[in-house]
């Protein structure tokens, strides 16, 4: 079965990608990053700049302005270390391509993704090119360690076990496989729901993948090339797969809309179990999914917590490597501090507070975050596994394309005359940059996907503000229709926002394909200007619906200034999706991409 494309070195989509869910802030796997304190940088001191994925950049900042407050000084020098924040795929592609300081930030000396495994596939998309070897050779130093575990509703877990029975892979096969779901332990939970990301975008989902692909093999390392593609192992991953709600390019989605069907005592029908790190069990318990310290405290502790399954066979650990990249731009000087600094960051105070934040140390030691009454193990998990090689993992994330569960997507694309207005000052509309996004968009998805294109604004045939010009089918057959419908659109009339998004939805939900993500994408510059249909609540409502195993997802991008990000985002809590955010209509390609990352 052919696979639809990878985007180079996985994630050059997330760059400029603001996902919205309340408003998405910084988080647990690869999401939206914080402010990190900028240090004023004294004219003789040598300035370390260190990009650090997103999770951990609020953290560092401040150990950093600790490090210059102690002591500062590297080999005699004075010495600053400046933390930026970047998704660890965005990082390993602007790595890859070669830095850009105008899109990607300042051009780090120091570089920490969540996990080693990006460091190795920087090396394996460099490899073969005439590009440096930015990683180097040897044991990359940790700074902080957390598990991935499957995190799963308590109730849900004590039904399997938890905490004295082991549980794993095998377990979510079963409960994936059995028809009844729950019901086969006399449990009013419906089907086996499981969130997981995208693998070619975050390190929760990379680090999912593999040891799915661990756990079919029956191997706790050495997996080889050729594993992946026996029959056995395939079906084995296909099955897991099939569980799947929803993709997307971060965990905070999943944790997030977990959170807001807590709020409303839903708890137990949102998802099973979520793949995420052991450390963001402990942010979603506090009430704070998004790991951001400074919104600890601002939300209410869940009504139904989550408890972490440490695969019984085997996890991998997001490492949090330190890699002083081996680039001609980091100097002597530079190293001394980057060494110094490591040190540092690696020393007890520093630990204490990574500790604090629900990390286990450099060297794996849990702290006194880590216990059963927050829904983690300290003595787990007892089997840990041994990364792939670059190249397996690299095959790990196309293997996947392959094995994925299939989606049925309906892209709607708004052509109201608003859709006419120039951007920027090379003369093209909105409509113009968003033609050529979804007509790129559309490669993304795997051949036999079914896809279908509604257009809509008020001046459409026959009272309806919508209009289907092609219809469902293999994204094989219908990615040339399509793109050749997309290119002769032209902008008309007003925003028929609601009655189209019902539509949509009631068209999918109608022919509901259990086998596959059922999902509507909807681009929008405006605001609701249909009166016949004109009640958000209404909407959402019907979107909410009431069986919790056919939800049609509503993924809402909120196009230009003008677009009412307000109102998608309820139009995308209520399907339990997630809204984008392309304000900037120069951000369309990174955030459809962005968006397809959910199928």
């Amino acid at each position: 079965m052919a696979a639809r494309s990878r985007v180079p070195l996985v994630v050059a989509a997330l760059v400029g990608v603001v996902a919205v869910l309340a408003v998405r802030a910084a988080g647990t796997g690869e999401d939206s990053p914080p402010p990190t304190a900028q240090q004023d940088v004294p004219a003789n001191c040598v300035a370390l700049q260190l990009s650090a994925s997103s999770e951990k950049a609020a953290l560092l900042s401040k150990i950093a302005q600790g490090y210059a407050d102690d002591d500062g000084e590297a080999d005699g020098r004075c010495a600053r270390v400046l933390v930026t924040s970047k998704a660890s795929g965005g990082a390993t592609e602007a790595l890859a391509r070669g830095w850009d300081e105008r899109i990607d930030g300042p051009r780090p000396d120091v570089w920490s993704p969540a996990s080693g495994s990006w460091a190795g596939l920087l090396r394996q998309g460099t490899s073969g090119r005439d590009a440096p070897d930015l990683v180097g050779d040897g044991e990359l130093a940790s700074i902080a360690q957390t598990p991935l575990v499957i995190a799963m509703p308590k109730p849900m877990a004590e039904t399997l076990g938890w905490p004295d029975t082991p549980l794993g892979w095998a377990d979510v096969l079963q409960l994936a496989r059995d028809p009844a779901g729950w019901g086969r332990f006399n449990k009013p939970y419906g089907a086996f729901k499981l969130g997981k990301t995208n693998p070619n975008f975050s390190t929760s989902g990379l680090n999912a993948t593999v040891g799915s692909y661990f756990a079919a093999t029956g191997l706790s390392s050495d997996l080889q090339l050729t594993d992946l593609t026996k029959p056995a192992v395939v079906d084995y991953v296909r099955r897991v797969e099939s569980a799947v709600v929803h993709y997307g390019d971060t965990t905070l989605t999943f944790l997030s809309n977990l959170q807001k069907a807590d709020d409303v005592g839903q708890g137990l029908t949102y998802v099973s179990a979520v793949t995420v790190e052991e450390k963001s069990v402990w942010d979603y318990n506090q009430g704070n999914p998004t790991g951001d310290p400074a919104t600890l405290g601002d939300h209410a502790k869940p009504k139904i917590p989550l408890v972490s399954i440490y695969p019984k066979e085997g996890t991998l650990f997001s490492d949090n490597p330190y890699v002083v990249l081996q680039a001609d731009w980091v100097d002597d000087a530079k190293r001394a501090v980057a060494a110094d600094f490591l040190a540092y960051v690696q020393s007890e105070g520093p630990q204490a507070l990574f500790a604090d934040a629900a990390f286990r140390s450099f060297d794996g030691k849990p702290g006194e975050r880590i216990v059963p009454a927050d829904g983690m193990l300290p003595a787990e998990p007892r089997a840990v596994l041994s990364p792939p090689s670059p190249p397996v993992l690299a095959q790990v994330q196309d293997s996947w394309e392959r094995d994925r569960k299939r989606a049925k997507v309906l892209l709607v694309l708004d052509v109201s005359g608003s859709m006419g207005e120039q951007v920027g000052s090379q003369g093209a509309s909105k409509l113009d940059l968003a033609k050529k996004a979804a007509i790129s968009a559309v490669d993304l998805l795997a051949p036999d996907d079914q896809v279908s294109l509604w257009v809509f604004s008020t001046e459409q045939d026959g009272g309806k503000p919508y209009r289907e010009l092609v219809d469902f089918g293999p994204a094989a057959e219908r990615n040339g229709p399509i793109k050749a419908q997309i290119a002769d659109l032209v902008p008309s009339g007003g925003t028929g926002l609601y009655a189209t998004t019902r539509a949509a939805a009631r068209s999918l939900s109608e022919t509901f394909d259990a086998g596959r993500i059922n999902a509507v994408v909807v681009l929008t510059d405006g605001r609701n200007e249909f009166p016949a249909d004109n009640s958000i609540d209404s909407l959402t409502r019907e979107l909410s619906g009431e069986d919790a195993d056919r939800t049609v997802r509503v993924f809402p991008i909120a196009y230009g200034d003008d677009a009412d990000l307000g109102e998608l985002t309820k139009i995308a809590d209520a399907s339990r999706a997630a809204a984008y955010d392309a304000s900037d209509p120069a951000s369309i390609d990174n955030v459809l991409t962005a968006v397809l990352s959910n199928f």
